[in-house]
């Protein structure tokens, strides 16, 4: 998808959306693989395949549409749980992704990024993240962040334990300990926080996913599974994003409030 075709304002509008209005940044737990294929008769990993065209077609959307950044659970720290076939097969798939993906990353302008214990992964996908980062390095477009082998409360755990030993050297005090000096030891540092939350399946909880980050976020649940989500459902996020009124814990401003009575 070449960047020239980014929306106009006037393409937004068709879509029913408006450009000050929309979500500078997007995080999606994509759920209802597994449960998509064995509905249809399919081995679980089915899911996860055709849940790729989905990761495809809302990457190159969302460029399009001119969000900052979109933040995708790809690969849950408790994840580990689920069958070695199935591990398996799951690590081929986000290999596979890498290699395949890299041309379009690098087409559409992409910045990219992995959060996530990454290190935990087979050498050979970390070598395949460390070759897509570094030829998206100079990319000034969309921000598509993976979150692989990741888990919230690991993550700011470590925050945790990075700020205690800068206080235990003497770099830090307790004192100056602030929101911002967590922000800045997480995996997202130097990101925005999401605006919108996305989960598919009609699954009603967070599981672990950027709990700190995710603070102020709206969120939009789906019953849609993770592999039939395709452009009019992020349209129908998005519209339902706009109408929302975010107050972050205050109140209307008093003279829109009068005026409206």
């Amino acid at each position: 998808m070449p960047r020239e075709t980014a929306y106009t304002d006037e393409q937004l509008a068709e879509l029913g959306l408006q450009r000050s209005r929309l979500a500078r940044h997007i995080a999606i737990i994509m759920d209802g693989n597994g449960r998509w294929a064995q509905q249809r008769g399919f081995p679980r990993i089915e899911g996860h395949r055709q849940g790729v065209h989905s990761v495809r077609a809302i990457v190159e959307e969302s460029s399009r549409i001119g969000l900052e950044q979109l933040t995708l659970y790809c690969f849950s720290s408790e994840n580990w749980k689920r069958p070695r076939l199935e591990l398996s097969l799951l690590m081929k798939l986000l290999r596979r992704y890498l290699v395949e993906e890299r041309k379009r990353i690098q087409e559409q302008g992409l910045r990219f990024k992995v959060i996530g214990r990454t290190e935990e992964l087979d050498p050979g996908i970390q070598r395949e993240i460390e070759l897509t980062e570094e030829a998206a390095a100079e990319n000034d477009g969309m921000m598509l962040c993976l979150a692989v082998n990741y888990g919230a409360r690991m993550e700011i755990t470590e925050a945790i334990q990075s700020i205690a030993r800068k206080v235990q050297s003497g770099e830090l005090t307790p004192d100056s300990i602030s929101e911002q000096t967590v922000a800045d030891h997480l995996m997202t540092s130097g990101m925005p926080d999401p605006d919108l939350v996305i989960r598919t399946a009609s699954e009603m909880r967070i599981s672990n996913y950027l709990l700190w980050q995710i603070s102020y976020s709206e969120l939009w649940v789906t019953d849609c599974f993770w592999p039939e989500f395709r452009e009019p459902h992020l349209h129908e996020a998005l519209k339902s994003f706009a109408a929302r009124d975010r107050r972050f814990g205050g109140l209307k401003d008093k003279s829109a409030t009068s005026a409206s009575a």
